[in-house]
């Protein structure tokens, strides 16, 4: 299922400055509902006894990401509300005005975000594929509407182009550029769209020399897409890098070894006044250094997959690194 909020970030970025969208899965809904709020109360003493409303928009990846944000906070001594909200439109602008203190981010999709709504829709892209520069261009944009950005996690959600692992093997293919050397003519599913955007067809031909020799208009990391390259009707599928669903598949990503895709990194977007508590801070920038794509690609697998909720497979991943109390 394919939300309205994740066909406006693909839009957003593959025709102005782009990144990914990710298939979603209605089991997000299981914790989180549209407009509504789940409270829990904090779980350590000494705390501030304030609330923080984590918001954001309602599918399988942002819904752990916001349970991640809410024990951290939780742990450092707030009592936390999750409130989720389908399009960045509104969601962005609660934040923004304090409705909400919270949401995880994309870096290079709200950067294109914020850049647009103030330069307008052909204004020159500031995202790159560079997180440090793109959350750097994005942050005076955030402030000037009273949110600021905190550190962004390793962990990334891009465009992703995904080979069964047996092609892989037999190919000795670990990045898209071993791919590119092979010489040999790909068949890609992908998007309608696909052959019209930098970041898709022109850029795997630019960038890695890949012979695109047809398109299967399948759509973004669908199932039918997937099933293309499973069963040789395709070589190569897009996909989102934080797809849990590919190894069902048998599929594996090449690495963007030239780093074509922008730096989508998840990153803490903050009330203004809300961040001007540092324990707000302090206890969401923990996860930056520790959260990798591989990790993320792993919960979402959990939820989506195994059918297991946002909130428990967010606890045990927090306990286990050591990032809250077990």
């Amino acid at each position: 299922m394919t939300s309205f909020l994740r066909r406006s970030r693909a839009s957003l970025l593959l025709v102005g400055a782009a990144s990914a969208v990710l298939a979603l899965s209605s089991c997000a809904a299981d914790s989180v509902q549209s407009g509504t709020a789940a409270s829990s109360e904090a779980t350590s003493s000494g705390g501030s006894g304030e609330t923080v409303v984590v918001g954001g928009p309602n599918f399988t990846e942002a819904a752990v990401m916001e349970a991640m944000y809410s024990l951290l906070l939780q742990d450092a001594g707030f009592t936390t509300e999750i409130k989720a909200v389908d399009n960045r439109e509104v969601y962005f602008g609660e934040l923004a005005s304090g409705s909400i203190d919270v949401v995880p981010e994309y870096a290079a999709t709200l950067a294109e975000y914020l850049n647009q709504q103030k330069n307008g829709a052909g204004a020159a892209p500031i995202a790159t594929n560079d997180v440090t520069t793109t959350v750097e261009a994005a942050k005076p944009l955030a402030e000037e509407q009273g949110v600021t950005l905190l550190d962004p996690a390793q962990a990334a959600s891009q465009n992703a182009f995904a080979v069964t692992q047996e092609y892989a093997t037999d190919n000795n293919l670990k990045t898209l550029s071993d791919l590119g050397a092979l010489g040999q003519p790909v068949v890609l599913a992908a998007t309608e769209e696909c052959p019209q955007r930098p970041f898709c067809q022109p850029g795997l031909e630019s960038t890695y020399g890949l012979q695109i020799s047809s398109l299967l208009p399948l759509g973004y990391g669908s199932p039918a897409t997937k099933q293309a390259v499973q069963n040789g009707e395709a070589q190569l599928g897009l996909v989102g890098s934080t797809d849990g669903t590919l190894s069902q598949f048998g599929l594996v990503v090449l690495q963007d070894d030239k780093k074509l895709q922008l730096a989508d990194n998840l990153v803490p977007a903050v009330n203004t006044a809300s961040a001007s508590d540092p324990k707000i801070a302090e206890a969401l920038n923990k996860l930056a250094p520790v959260l990798t794509t591989a990790d993320l690609t792993a919960l979402n697998g959990q939820v989506d997959g195994e059918r297991l909720l946002p909130e428990d497979v967010a606890k045990a991943y927090l306990q286990d690194k050591g990032l809250i109390k077990g």
